[in-house]
């Protein structure tokens, strides 16, 4: 029985796909804020859809003057408000406040965060994304989790998308880097908040795709690929 029982353990160690040596692995989060308006348009798709406006405009079908003039009557009344659109640009763009997640808002945000860092050199604070080693979690996405709630607090406004990781890098042993390791990044998204109470960091930022290459220009190709936008 005993034996059986050790054939079935091994099997399961295996399927879960993590490697039974001792070889670190790192989730980290890739934790982004969605566009909160619609992004202009493109010269070009702009360019395109005035074409086919005008275009489409030569074989419009011609209503009636009764019915054009019983449209023009609606609207009229107590009831009728001035829309006035709320401005693109808002305080935090314009003072550059990147603590705030009221600035970019036809872009992707990403959280960063500045302090120790697993695989910083020398042990000094660096800019990095939330992340965990992993340990005894049951999956690699519960160690996830865990390193974005060690951050937030919990994770009532918040979303993983999927459960298999975006992307991975292997960090070879240097140097400056005394253990070799893996880094597996999962996404997710900001829910129904505007603001959190981010802590286990001396500092935090959000930052648009074009933003973050600059904190990590030795990783910048390598998260061009991995960022949609």
């Amino acid at each position: 029985m005993r034996r059986s029982l050790t054939s079935l353990v091994r099997p399961l160690a295996v399927a879960r796909g993590f490697s039974t040596s001792s070889e670190k692995i790192v989730a980290s989060v890739l934790f982004e804020r969605l566009p909160v308006i619609i992004p202009k348009l493109d010269p070009v798709v702009y360019a395109f859809q005035e074409f086919s406006f005008r275009w489409r405009q030569q074989y419009r079908r011609k209503y009636p003057d009764e019915f054009l003039d019983m449209s023009k009557s609606r609207g009229k009344g107590d009831y009728q408000i001035d829309y006035v659109p709320a401005p693109r640009i808002t305080e935090a763009d314009e003072t550059n406040d990147r603590k705030s997640l009221h600035r970019a808002l036809d872009r992707r945000l990403y959280l960063l965060l500045y302090g120790n860092s697993n695989g910083a050199p020398n042990g000094e604070p660096v800019w990095h994304f939330p992340e965990k080693v992993y340990d005894s979690e049951e999956t690699l996405r519960k160690c996830a989790e865990s390193a974005l709630e060690s951050v937030l607090g919990d994770l009532s406004h918040t979303y993983f998308v999927g459960n298999a990781p975006m992307g991975h890098m292997v960090i070879e042993q240097k140097e400056d880097v005394l253990e070799p390791y893996k880094r597996f990044f999962f996404k997710s998204q900001v829910i129904d908040t505007n603001q959190f109470n981010i802590r286990k960091c001396e500092d935090f930022v959000w930052v648009t795709k074009d933003e973050l290459l600059e904190y990590f220009p030795e990783q910048a190709e390598f998260f061009k690929k991995m960022i949609i936008s």
